[in-house]
């Protein structure tokens, strides 16, 4: 469901976040925005991520490093370059914007000192709103998710939000659910003191 379009502040983003709802715009030059409230919600359960055997091997492997806030730009940048994007001009002033506030985040993965994939996203208390995420080389995105997903575990987060469920998201284990009952989780998720910063990244282990 679409609310009416306008002129949005990072404020009025963080309260739209705790409601359940998020803003996308029709294009990259589209100058408004409009709020998005999906009957059915994407999620990550995150005790449930599935990883296969090809991205355990590249794991164990270890010819890559992943970070924390390192280039948050760069990944943001690099979702919206694409040919359709919803990432607009004001979209990326206002995650840019929360970056600097504490609330927006990224993890990079990096091969051979390159920005080979990556996911960024909004903390409010015990809640990850995941935004984007993009692949430069192979396994960059999932690489990126596994990393991110036991970082958000160890830092006491309990809630995973991909907004919507892709093919790409349900082969790592995101499931569907009800708008109600989202809600019913996020409202437990925003009780809980959360912190992204809490410990360094590590690498995950298997």
């Amino acid at each position: 469901m679409r609310a009416r379009r306008e002129i949005i502040s990072p404020e009025m983003l963080l309260q739209a976040y705790a409601s359940g709802i998020f803003p996308m715009a029709e294009s990259r030059d589209d100058p408004e925005l409009f709020w998005v409230d999906p009957q059915m919600r994407g999620v990550l359960p995150l005790d449930g991520f599935h990883t296969s055997r090809s991205l355990a091997r590249r794991i164990r492997k270890g010819d890559f490093e992943a970070t924390l806030n390192r280039d948050f730009e760069g990944v943001l940048d690099a979702c919206a370059d694409r040919r359709d994007t919803w990432i607009s001009g004001q979209i990326r002033e206002l995650y840019v914007t929360l970056f600097k506030m504490g609330h927006a985040h990224s993890l990079e993965i990096w091969e051979d000192e390159t920005l080979a994939g990556g996911v960024y996203g909004v903390a409010l208390g015990g809640a990850f709103f995941g935004e984007s995420m993009f692949s430069k080389r192979t396994d960059g995105s999932k690489l990126a998710l596994a990393h991110l997903v036991v970082h958000l575990r160890r830092c006491g987060f309990v809630l995973f939000d991909t907004q919507f469920l892709t093919k790409h998201l349900a082969s790592l284990g995101a499931v569907e659910i009800p708008r109600n009952v989202y809600r019913a989780l996020l409202m437990e998720s925003l009780e809980i003191r959360a912190d992204m910063m809490w410990e360094q990244l590590r690498k995950l282990k298997t």
